[in-house]
């Protein structure tokens, strides 16, 4: 099932999202559902918190971006087929000199702005069925998980730029949160009154 992706402005987007267990109602049904409001949004990443669940769920699939012509051969094999859930992730380490890249998302839909990001981590999380997994990633695969993980920790993109393009950029995030925007999948806004 389609879920309606929470748009910038709803509260549920600052939370830390919390661990989930085993017994976590519908899992599975849950990921199914993020995995095809993904793709539905031609997203390459989906956070639970964008779904409006402040847990800490992210699901990434990057095959969109291997066809990409600037990247080296060795970029676009890693990032095709790259599908992964991460479960209760948490980044251990950050590292590399900083880098910039253009970013997008979909709860702030038109707006990208270039990104500053390390450009290697170490991240441990359990996957969809519970198994543990530490693992380093590099380049746009780190990009990709870092941009996922700021939102189980309440952070969006926006919140990295200088205080001068967060100045720039209010009043079209105001016009976001308020539904003042042509998307075409499904969202929920903030500050639209029920019944519009």
């Amino acid at each position: 099932m389609i879920l309606p992706i929470v748009a910038y402005g709803d509260p549920v987007l600052r939370k830390v999202a919390k661990d989930i267990g085993t017994d976590y109602p519908k899992l599975n049904e849950l990921l199914e559902n993020m995995w095809e409001t993904m793709y539905n949004a031609h997203g390459v990443g989906l956070a639970a918190p964008q779904v409006g669940l402040p847990i800490r769920v992210f699901v990434i699939d990057t095959t969109p971006f291997s066809d990409d012509d600037d990247l080296t051969e060795a970029e676009q094999k890693a990032l095709n087929g790259f599908k992964k859930v991460f479960i209760n992730a948490k980044i251990e380490e950050e590292s590399g000199k900083e880098w910039e890249f253009n970013e997008g998302c979909l709860s702030i839909p038109d707006i990208r702005e270039d990104v500053k990001r390390k450009p290697e981590i170490t991240i441990s999380y359990v996957d969809e069925h519970f198994k543990p997994h530490k693992e380093t990633y590099d380049g746009l695969l780190a990009r990709v998980i870092q941009h996922e993980y700021d939102h189980i920790e309440g952070v969006l993109f926006t919140d990295k730029l200088s205080s001068l393009k967060k100045r720039l950029l209010k009043s079209r995030l105001e016009k976001i949160s308020k539904g003042k925007i042509d998307v075409d999948y499904r969202m929920r806004f903030p500050n639209v009154k029920k019944g519009r």
